[in-house]
């Protein structure tokens, strides 16, 4: 039998922590972070990360495991996540996956590689184009070669491009460029509840500048910066929306105002593409908007209730 586990998405400031703590109390659970951001240490604030206050004594786990100038891939979510859920799933306690983070999120379910869905690393790919230049084609197809011979057997070293979108592939996500597959069947690996949570666009647009106001009351600045003043601008890190605006603020190309602008029009940005991921990449349960009415939180313990088989 396939472990059961209960997962909530959905977009930014839509209030899946929340509604993952409630569900932790109710139905004995522990929640696993899936938020390929929070699993920084000291990136609190832009993050949204869950203080100790409100988890209320519910564990929480990937929180805060890495360093920020470290990497962390999806391949290594996948694998940690698996490792935990097995753990919650020994001690008689239901796993709550809980975040924003699609690709980690369906790489955790589904037995499916992203390795063609990476983001562009324009640092990254500056260096590697570089090394062709100084160096020869040859010495970036045989970089290539010793990561993923398979990918490199089907790249000619005169394809510079591809040579370096493999590599980035791999500097990305810590997967094979070779592992991708466009049209690979998804299998699910667990018995999965999948909640998406909803809102009204032009309140949760609301919701997120809000938030973002309560975040540099709370100190996103001196955050930001510190973060800046430590890593590199190749740094995972640093591309998380809430830190990477900051850096023209920090080499005086733009003014506090604007940068905080950036930050919520990147926010709202955000939102929309998770929300046209979920819906078009998952095959969820149900939806929820719990701004709306009390009734869609009803609807919500009911689901999992009959999930976990309780009465």
């Amino acid at each position: 039998m396939k472990d059961k586990i209960i997962v909530i998405v959905g977009p930014t400031a839509v209030g899946k922590t929340k509604l993952g703590i409630e569900l932790a109390k109710a139905f004995d659970g522990e929640v696993i972070n899936g938020d390929s951001m929070q699993v920084y240490r000291g990136l609190d604030i832009g993050t949204a990360k869950v203080t100790p206050n409100e988890a209320e004594g519910i564990v929480h786990h990937l929180i805060d495991i890495k360093d920020p100038a470290e990497p962390y891939s999806v391949s290594d979510f996948k694998t940690d996540a698996a490792e935990k859920i097995k753990e919650i799933t020994a001690r008689k306690k239901i796993p709550i996956i809980v975040g924003g983070t699609g690709l980690y999120v369906e790489s955790l379910l589904f037995d499916v590689s992203h390795g063609g869905e990476a983001q562009p690393n324009q640092a990254f790919r500056q260096r590697m184009q570089q090394l062709a230049e100084e160096s020869g084609k040859d010495v970036l197809h045989r970089k290539l070669t010793e990561k993923d011979p398979e990918a490199a057997a089907k790249i000619h070293p005169n394809n510079v491009r591809r040579v370096i979108r493999a590599l980035e592939v791999i500097h990305e996500t810590g997967e094979p460029f070779s592992s991708y597959q466009s049209e690979k069947v998804k299998t699910p690996l667990y018995d999965t509840l999948t909640i998406g949570l909803t809102a009204e666009r032009t309140l949760l647009y609301e919701r997120i500048e809000k938030r973002v106001d309560l975040m540099m009351e709370a100190g996103l600045l001196n955050e930001a910066k510190e973060l800046i003043e430590t890593v590199s601008e190749d740094a995972q890190s640093i591309k998380g929306i809430g830190y990477k605006e900051f850096i023209p603020y920090s080499k005086g190309d733009c003014n506090i105002e604007e940068a905080v602008q950036k930050v919520k029009q990147h926010s709202r940005n955000y939102a929309k593409r998770q929300l046209t991921w979920f819906r078009n990449r998952f095959d969820l349960s149900l939806w929820a908007d719990l701004t709306a009415n009390e009734q869609a939180m009803q609807q919500v313990f009911q689901a999992v209730k009959i999930h976990i088989g309780r009465d």
